[in-house]
């Protein structure tokens, strides 16, 4: 029998993935033009790499993406950069948890680049609830899962992960509810943290809705 999976927070590593500056977003396209998207994209990915650098809680972070300029961003803080062909983006997300393992991994939280109210605080909160929910009485040897769903408890935009392949990640339509159940059914402790995270950007709305928030945040 294989012993109960164990949460460790001690080294979260923080996945990136995004498909590519100029291709991101597209979306996006009713309401801004392609250079004002390719603005908007770097903008995000930028603040995305700024964040998980700068959070006390975050031991590193790779960066997966087909578009070596979006590698060569994740090399400016102090990211690695892997550009991958995956297939898909959970498949492309499984190839950047390897790199992760590889340098010693016991967690890891998957961060799209599209989240504007992100901050080094809003990530090392988010370690801290797993950390603070898997330390608790009846969660001593168990594996953590902390999701933060968007704002219509649909969609995923960040999910922590511990030990990292305890659940294969799931992302795309109702992916909240997939990750949820998955978690559950590994016996993982399940936690859910809301906050400036449940804020995405995939649409014209969801643009003006992040403006309205967090006043003009491009450029």
């Amino acid at each position: 029998m294989e012993p109960t999976p164990r949460a460790d927070l001690s080294r979260t590593w923080a996945l990136v993935p995004i498909r590519g500056l100029e291709t991101a977003k597209t979306r996006l396209g009713e309401g801004l033009d392609a250079e004002e998207r390719l603005e908007l994209v770097t903008d995000l990915l930028t603040r995305t790499l700024a964040a998980t650098r700068d959070a006390s809680r975050i031991s590193g972070t790779v960066v997966v993406t087909m578009d070596p300029a979006a590698a060569g961003l994740a090399s400016d803080h102090d990211a690695i950069g892997l550009v991958e062909r995956a297939p898909g983006l959970n498949e492309a997300i499984v190839a950047a948890r390897s790199v992760a393992v590889a340098r010693g991994a016991t967690a890891v939280i998957v961060v799209p680049a599209d989240l504007p109210a992100i901050t080094p605080l809003a990530l090392d909160s988010l370690v801290e609830a797993a950390a603070l929910a898997t330390s608790g009485s009846g969660a001593a040897g168990r594996g953590g899962v902390a999701i933060v769903p968007d704002r219509a408890k649909a969609g995923t935009n960040a999910l922590l992960v511990s030990p990292p392949a305890l659940i294969e990640p799931a992302f795309g339509p109702g992916s909240y509810a997939v990750h949820g159940g998955a978690a559950e059914d590994a016996g993982a402790v399940v936690v859910e943290v809301d906050g400036p995270l449940s804020l995405d950007v995939d649409t014209t709305d969801d643009l003006l809705a992040a403006e309205a928030e967090l006043g003009v945040f491009r450029g």
